[in-house]
Formats: structure tokens, C-alpha cells, sequence
């Protein structure tokens, strides 16, 4: 129990360190929202005063005859139609209070999560791929979109609530105690049961929510899943086994969601029995009051209008306190989130990066995502300036891996790899990437226009710019035959176009960017051949003074090459410095077995 209240108080530091920024209008709702507390006190006087001085004659209260002009009370209808006038009064006072209070909390509260949104996609897009590759993206995208409003539900509407409450129910105990101080301890008899209870339902709660969250997420991930890959659901003809899936994850959170709810109404029951028991205690003591002349009729009114307000606060506390445990729930999966570190991180005296000569080196480079399966052991070769690497081996052989340490997308396990005779490590990160274009196999497209697409590379490059790189690419004759050219929306992942149309964006974005080292994953392995030899012309201008890095199962696009690197099980078996020789040894044998210039030991 100690343990939890430390870890529960160490959340609630972090929710209100969150909420920092907005504490000054956290403030301002506060004190609107006290308002209420005056306002309710008043509702019931207008019936007293009807019931008391009105209908039964009495003279009115000392303090409420100094109020009022002695015109509005002179006969008992003009008293009436005062009373009248003061219920409108303070009916309309309630109804700006919540309107004010209303419009502040929806503001202030999605001013929160927008800014806790905002930190969760942030650091998600900092963490490493080793991250991404562990948890999926599905659980980060729950997390920023659906953990994240927690903020607003903890602060708006759990705190504010709660402490309002307890001024309203401190303020309606004292004016009750005046009026009859055994009504009020009667009525306050009930509050230890109440406390106790939802103490014993918090206890419990926490973890459940945390789990219902989690199958949720479960369930996204899976219309993620499917989504991205529809067009292989369809072709394979798996969409009744992927609503059954689906199902199945959503069944799990509903059963959970509604044990749940079950909870709550069990627990809401509970109180309400609890308090009605204190309702019908007051009410039968009052009443006796009355006859026997200790209350008038008009007071025991008062004191059951305060009743019933007295334990909506109350009531109000205690399901504040049960409700919020969602609410910590998420908040607390959203901090997880933040507080997950990224594998590749930045040193604190790490160098600035301009523009790298291109020189690269690995030396007894090592890598594995866990120690039992080892990706790549021991690569060792260095590349001078400008050169033009051919990168070859079987799928799963740690070639696109060798290029991920290379952009530091991870860190190496053992060794190092140097960018002009420095360990890269050294470098800042974001100098370090911006030293690489890159062109994939599956080229990635976003759902905006193809200027933009090509802008990408450099947000701030003009049309000329964006045109001349995509003449550059071979892609500017299909652009402007599209009806709207390059202002042409492409469609989620670029799907409006052909797979060699979104390969010539991809490669007129590398132009754009203008990198000194280049990046070439499969870039041909998707097209026809009269669309490869536009895309291989286009590349070989590209490559021309940058160091690049070709990834290719295609004998064809090796022949710019000035080295290859053949690599089998993660190991640098050959470096071969004449892949004219590969090439011709492929086109006949298909994978060659021949004498290479040097091997490897």
C-alpha cells in the first residue's frame, strides 16, 4: 500500500507537471466553479421565504430585510413577486457560472492534450527503430491518441471537481449546523462508509483500467495491420479471417470494458443505498423536529434542499475519486511512453556535421537485435570519397541492416563505423542524416501533393527547384500530363500512381536533396524494364560524385559500381573490385561461384 501511494503521488507530480503551463487558467476555472458553491446556498431561500414569510407571516430574517428595499416587501405580493424575480435572478447567475465554466474547461482541456499529444509524438518519432520494431506502432498510436486525454480528465475534470466539491459540501455542513447541529452530524454520519469504499475501489480499479487499455490497443493494432496490408487481405482472400481477428481483440477489451462497468454500477449502487440510508435518517428526525417546534416548516425545507446538495458533493467526491482511475490509468501509459529511452542516442559534446566528404569505414562491426541471433559479425572495409559500392548477398543476409548502422538507425553491438575518420557516434544525429538521400525498394509516398512529396527532402525548395529535380529523375513528363501536375493529390502511400511513377518521385526527392551520400535499397526490383532503364539512367547521374550505397539482386544495376561487397549470414565474405566480371558471371550462371579479386579471411 505504501508502495502504491508513492507511485500514485509520484503520478499526480508528473499530471501536474504536465499541466504547468495552464496552471493560471486551471486557476481561473477553479474560482469560477467556486461561484457555484454561493449560488447553491441561495437556491433554497426563495422557497423559504414563500413558505415562511409569504404563506405562514412570519417577519422576514434580519439579514435578508436589510437586502431587500422596503418597496419589494411592503405586502406579502410584492414579497411574493420579489421571491419571484430572486429565483430568476439566480437561475440565470447558475446558468452563466456553467456556461463560463464550460467553455474554460473545454479549452483549457484540450489546450492539455494537445500538448501532452504533441510530447508523445515527439519523443515516439526520437525512439529508436528497435523500439518500433518491438512494440509496433499500433500501441504508441493508442497511446497519443487515446491515453493522452487522460491529462484533461485528471485535472478539469477529477481535481477541479473534487476540491470544488469539498468547499461546497464544507460550506452547505456549516449552514446546516446553524440551523440544527444533530440534522448535520446525522447527515454527515454516512461519510466514513463512503471513504472507505471508494478507497477499497480505488485499491482495486487501477490495474483493470491499465489492462482494458492495453486490449484496446490490442484491437488498433490489428486494424492497422490490415489496412496497410488490404491489398494482400483481398488477394489472399482473408478478410472473414481478419474480422475474426479483429473480433476476437475487441471481444477481450468489451468483456473487460464491461466487467467494468459492472463494477462501477455495483459501486454506484452501494453508495446511493448508503446515502439514502442518511436521507431517510434526516428526513425522519427533521420532521419530529418540526413537531415538536425546534424547526419551521420553511428550515426543515432548507436543511433537505442543502441534504440533497450535500451529498451530490459528496457523492460527487466519491465517484470523482472511483472515475479518475481510468483517467491515471491512461496518463500513466502515456508516460511510459515518454519515459521509454531511445537505443540511439546523442553524446552531449557531439560535433556538428556540415557537409561529409564521404569517406567511409567499418571496422570489426558487430550487431545483433538480441545476443542469441547475431546479424552481423565482424564487416571490415573502407571506401574512399565518391565511390559507388554494390551491396549483394541472399535476402536475410544483413545487407539493408549494414545500411541502417550506416545512417545510425541502430548502434552497432561491437565495433565502429567512421564518416570521414570519425566514429559516428561523435556526430550530432540530425547532421549526421542529413548527410544521406535515400531511395527505397517500396518508395514511401505521403497522402499530400507530389510537389510536396519531392519538397520533402527540402521543405523550403522553390517550384523551379522541384521541377528541375524531377527532370533530373525522369519524372517530369508524367507529372504534367497528370490534370493537375504537381499540385495532383497521390493517394494514401502514393497509391494513385504506378510503382515506377512513385519510384521517379522518390529518386527526384534524392536529387532535391542533394546529399553527399547516397542510399539505393532494391531501387529497380519493382518495375518493368523499359521503366528500369529510365530509372538507371536517372541514378547514374545521381550517383556521379557521392558516395552511394547500391542494394541490388539485379545483376544489371550493378555495372556503376566501382566495388561490391558480398555478404552470407551477416558475414563480409568477398570484396570484389571488378563487378563488371559479377555481372557477366550472373548473367549466365545466374548466382555466380567464381574466383573473386580478393577474400576475405
Amino acid at each position: 500500500m505504501r508502495r502504491l501511494r508513492s507511485t500514485d503521488l509520484k503520478l499526480y507530480g508528473r499530471i501536474l507537471g504536465q499541466a504547468r503551463p495552464a496552471w493560471p487558467l486551471l486557476v481561473l476555472i477553479l474560482i469560477v466553479e467556486l461561484l457555484a458553491s454561493p449560488l447553491f446556498l441561495l437556491t433554497p431561500f426563495p422557497l423559504k421565504i414563500a413558505v415562511d414569510n409569504v404563506i405562514g407571516g412570519a417577519p422576514l430574517p434580519r439579514f435578508i430585510d436589510l437586502l431587500l428595499p422596503d418597496w419589494s416587501s411592503a405586502t406579502p405580493l410584492r414579497l411574493l413577486g420579489t421571491v419571484a424575480v430572486l429565483q430568476i435572478v439566480i437561475v440565470l447567475l447558475g446558468q452563466a457560472q456553467e456556461l463560463a465554466t464550460y467553455f474554460l474547461k473545454t479549452y483549457t482541456g484540450e489546450a492539455l492534450t494537445l500538448r501532452l499529444r504533441s510530447a508523445l509524438f515527439r519523443h515516439a518519432q526520437r525512439l529508436s527503430l528497435a523500439f518500433h520494431d518491438a512494440k509496433g506502432t499500433a500501441d504508441s498510436i493508442y497511446r497519443i491518441q487515446y491515453d493522452a486525454p487522460s491529462i484533461q480528465w485528471v485535472t478539469i475534470h477529477g481535481a477541479i471537481p473534487l476540491l470544488t466539491s469539498i468547499v461546497t459540501l464544507v460550506s452547505m455542513i456549516l449552514i446546516t449546523a446553524q440551523i440544527d447541529r444533530s440534522l448535520a452530524l446525522i447527515a454527515l454520519a454516512v461519510s466514513p462508509f463512503l471513504f472507505l469504499l471508494s478507497l477499497e475501489y480505488n485499491r482495486r480499479m487501477r490495474a483493470d483500467y491499465h489492462e482494458v487499455r492495453g486490449l484496446e490497443s490490442n484491437a488498433l493494432k490489428v486494424i492497422q495491420e490490415v489496412l496497410t496490408a488490404v491489398r494482400v487481405v483481398k488477394a489472399f482472400g482473408q478478410e472473414a479471417r481478419e474480422e475474426g481477428r479483429f473480433s476476437k481483440e475487441s471481444g477481450a477489451g468489451m468483456r473487460a470494458r464491461l466487467r467494468l462497468t459492472l463494477a462501477e454500477g455495483l459501486f454506484g449502487l452501494v453508495i446511493n443505498l448508503v446515502i439514502a440510508a442518511g436521507t431517510a435518517a434526516v428526513l425522519f428526525i427533521g420532521a419530529r423536529h418540526v413537531l415538536s417546534g425546534r424547526l419551521t416548516l420553511g428550515e426543515l425545507l432548507i436543511v433537505i434542499t442543502y441534504l440533497t446538495q450535500l451529498y451530490g458533493p459528496l457523492r460527487s467526491i466519491i465517484r470523482q475519486a472511483a472515475t479518475v482511475q481510468s483517467s491515471l490509468a491512461g496518463a500513466q501509459r502515456a508516460f511510459e511512453l515518454i519515459d521509454e529511452l531511445p537505443e540511439v542516442t546523442e553524446r552531449p559534446d557531439a560535433r556538428p556535421l556540415r557537409r561529409a566528404g564521404g569517406a567511409v569505414a567499418f571496422r570489426e562491426v558487430s550487431f545483433a537485435y538480441d545476443p542469441d541471433h547475431p546479424i552481423l559479425q565482424k564487416i571490415s572495409f573502407a571506401i574512399e570519397p565518391g565511390m559507388r559500392v554494390g551491396v549483394v548477398g541472399k535476402t536475410g543476409a544483413g545487407k539493408t541492416t549494414l545500411i541502417s548502422l550506416l545512417m545510425r538507425f541502430y548502434d552497432p553491438t561491437e565495433g565502429e563505423i567512421a564518416l570521414d575518420g570519425v566514429d559516428l557516434r561523435d556526430y550530432r544525429l540530425a547532421d549526421l542524416r542529413s548527410q544521406f538521400a535515400i531511395v527505397l525498394q517500396e518508395p514511401v509516398l505521403f497522402s499530400t501533393r507530389i510537389a510536396e512529396n519531392i519538397a520533402y527532402a527540402r521543405p523550403d525548395a522553390g517550384r523551379e527547384e522541384i521541377v528541375a529535380a524531377a527532370q533530373a529523375a525522369h519524372a517530369d513528363d508524367f507529372i504534367t500530363r497528370l490534370p493537375e501536375g504537381y499540385d495532383t493529390l497521390v493517394g494514401e502511400r502514393g497509391m494513385r500512381l504506378s510503382g515506377g511513377e512513385r519510384q521517379r518521385i522518390s529518386l527526384a526527392r534524392a536529387f532535391l536533396k542533394n546529399a553527399p551520400l547516397l542510399i539505393l535499397d532494391e531501387p529497380t526490383s519493382s518495375v518493368d524494364t523499359e521503366t528500369e532503364a529510365e530509372i538507371m539512367e536517372a541514378m547514374g547521374r545521381l550517383m556521379q560524385g557521392r558516395t552511394t550505397f547500391l542494394i541490388s539482386h539485379r545483376p544489371s544495376t550493378l555495372r556503376h559500381c566501382d566495388l561490391l561487397l558480398v555478404i552470407e549470414r551477416g558475414r563480409l565474405v568477398y570484396l570484389h573490385s571488378d563487378p563488371a566480371e559479377y555481372v557477366a558471371a550472373a548473367s549466365r550462371f545466374g548466382e555466380p561461384k567464381i574466383p573473386l579479386k580478393e577474400e576475405m579471411p
